[in-house]
C-alpha cells in the first residue's frame, strides 16, 4: 500500500515535470516567428510595422554609414529634415543643461540606428516609465499592453497585414511614446489637450471624444480652450475645465488606472468592493477641484444605476443566444461556417461566440447574424452609454439605451423566427444543407489564400 502510495505522488510530480517545460519551450517557440506575439510563426509584417513596433521591426537605414555626435546630426538634418529639427529646437530636448541630441534618442552609429522606444525614453524619464509600466498589472485593456492585445489576437493574426495598420496606429502606444508626446518637440502642453488623446478613442467602440466634447466640460473647453496657458500643471486652478488628461492623469501621472473601475463598461462589474469603494473616493477628491464632494458622489451613483440597466439588458440577450445554442438552433451553425482565425475547418470543437470572453471576436468572424446583433448592442450601443454616463453626456445615455431596447427587440424577434423554422424543419425531415455557400466569399477565399 505504501509503495502504491508513493507512486501515485510521484506519477503527477513527473508528468507536471514535462508538461511545465514543454510548455514553456512551445511559447517561445511560437514567438519565434517572422511576426510577433503568440502566433508570430503564422503572418510576416508590412515595413510600415518598423515604426509601430519598432523593437521588433525596426531596420535602420543603410544608405548613410559613419558614427557620428549629436551636433553633426543637427548639422546635416537642419539641410536634410529642417522641419525635425526646427522641431526639436522648440523642444525641452534642446534647451536643457545637457542638451539631449538626436544620438542620445536614436544612437550614434547610422547604420545601427533604432526609434526611442519607452523603455530608452525612459533611461530619462524613470517615473513616468514606470508609471506607464504600472498599468500592466490591471490587464486589459491596457495602454501599456495594447500591443499584446493586437498580436496576440486570432482575428489579427488572420487579416492582410497591410489591413492592420491602422489597429497598431493606436495600439503602438505601448511601444512608442510619440502616440502622446508628438515628435521631435514633445510637447507637455500639446499632450495635455483632449486631441492627443481623441486621436485614438474616438469612434464607435469608444466615442469618448463625442461624449467630451457633448459634456458641459467639452463645451467649455471648446469655447475657450484655446486661450487657456498649457504651459502650466494638470492641477488645482490651472484650468476652468478638466481635460482627459487631467482626470485620467492628473498631476501628470503616466498611469490611467489609478482611479478607474477596470472594465465597468466591458462587464459588470461591483463598484462596492474595497478596491473599487478606494478608487471611487480617489474619484471623488479629483472633483472636488470643482465641484462639492456630494454632487460628485451623485454622479457616480448615477452611473452605477446606468450600469446596472445596461447589464439587465445584455444578459437577456446573451440568454435569448444561449437557448438558441443549446439547442441547434442557431444558424448557419459553427460548422457550417468559415473556421474562426488560426483554427482549423476539421477541428472536433467548435462554438458559437457569445458573451463577454467570446463576445469581441464577433467584430470580424465566424457569427450568424443573430449574434452580430448582439455584438453591436454590447460593443456600440452599450459602450456609447457608459461613455456618455461616464463623461456626463445625458444624451448618449438616452441614444445608447434606446439603441440597446431597440436591439433587444430585434434579437427577440429574430430569435422567434429561428424557433419557428427549427421546429417546421424537424418536422418536415428538412436539414439545412448550405455549408458551401457560407465558407465562401471574396474575403474569405482571399484570407484563406493569402494569410
Amino acid at each position: 500500500m505504501k509503495a502504491k502510495r508513493v507512486r501515485y505522488i510521484w506519477i503527477p510530480l513527473i508528468i507536471i515535470m514535462i508538461v511545465v517545460p514543454v510548455g514553456f519551450y512551445y511559447v517561445k517557440w511560437s514567438e519565434s516567428g517572422a511576426g510577433a506575439g503568440l502566433y508570430s510563426r503564422l503572418w510576416k509584417p508590412e515595413p510600415i510595422f518598423s515604426y509601430w513596433d519598432p523593437d521588433n521591426f525596426y531596420e535602420s537605414v543603410k544608405t548613410m554609414t559613419g558614427v557620428f555626435k549629436g551636433k553633426e546630426c543637427v548639422s546635416c538634418h537642419a539641410a536634410v529634415t529642417p522641419g525635425i529639427v526646427n522641431d526639436w529646437r522648440k523642444s525641452r530636448h534642446s534647451q536643457a543643461k545637457k542638451i539631449v541630441y538626436c544620438s542620445d534618442c536614436h544612437g550614434h552609429d547610422h547604420q545601427n540606428l533604432h526609434l526611442p522606444t519607452p523603455k530608452i525614453c525612459g533611461g530619462c524619464h524613470t517615473t513616468q516609465h514606470a508609471d506607464f509600466n504600472d498599468e500592466k498589472r490591471f490587464g486589459f485593456p491596457s495602454h501599456a499592453l495594447a500591443m499584446d492585445r493586437a498580436q496576440d489576437a486570432k482575428h489579427f493574426v488572420d487579416k492582410p497585414k497591410a489591413e492592420v495598420t491602422a489597429c497598431l496606429q493606436c495600439h503602438s502606444i505601448a511601444t512608442k511614446c510619440d502616440s502622446c508626446h508628438t515628435r521631435h518637440q514633445f510637447s507637455v502642453a500639446e499632450a495635455r489637450r483632449p486631441e492627443a488623446c481623441i486621436t485614438c478613442h474616438s469612434g464607435p467602440p469608444h466615442p469618448d471624444d463625442e461624449t467630451y466634447f457633448a459634456s458641459k466640460h467639452g463645451q467649455i473647453y471648446l469655447a475657450e480652450g484655446d486661450s487657456w496657458d498649457w504651459s502650466k500643471p494638470l492641477r488645482k486652478g490651472n484650468y476652468k475645465v478638466p481635460t482627459c488628461a487631467y482626470c485620467h492623469m492628473n498631476r501628470g501621472k503616466h498611469q490611467v488606472a489609478e482611479k478607474s473601475i477596470w472594465k465597468f463598461g466591458l462587464k459588470q462589474v461591483n463598484p462596492l468592493t474595497s478596491g473599487n469603494e478606494v478608487k471611487r473616493e480617489k474619484w471623488v477628491k479629483l472633483c472636488s477641484d470643482c465641484h462639492e464632494p456630494d454632487w460628485a458622489r451623485q454622479q457616480l451613483t448615477k452611473m452605477d444605476a446606468e450600469r446596472k440597466r445596461a447589464w439587465k439588458k445584455l444578459y437577456a440577450a446573451e440568454g435569448i443566444l444561449k437557448d438558441l445554442r443549446s439547442k441547434g438552433q442557431l444558424y448557419p451553425s459553427a460548422k457550417q461556417r468559415p473556421p474562426y482565425p488560426t483554427d482549423s475547418e476539421n477541428s472536433f470543437f467548435q462554438m458559437e461566440r457569445i458573451g463577454f470572453f467570446e463576445g469581441q471576436a464577433s467584430a470580424f468572424y465566424n457569427v450568424s447574424p443573430i449574434e452580430r446583433d448582439y455584438f453591436n448592442m454590447w460593443y456600440f450601443d452599450n459602450l456609447g452609454a457608459y461613455k456618455g454616463a461616464a463623461h456626463g453626456a445625458a444624451e448618449f445615455v438616452r441614444k445608447g439605451h434606446a439603441a440597446m431596447d431597440s436591439a433587444l427587440e430585434n434579437i427577440r424577434r429574430n430569435a422567434n423566427v429561428l424557433r419557428t423554422l427549427s421546429e417546421a424543419e424537424k418536422k418536415a425531415g428538412i436539414k439545412p444543407e448550405a455549408d458551401a455557400f457560407w465558407k465562401q466569399g471574396e474575403y474569405t477565399d482571399y484570407n484563406r489564400e493569402n494569410n
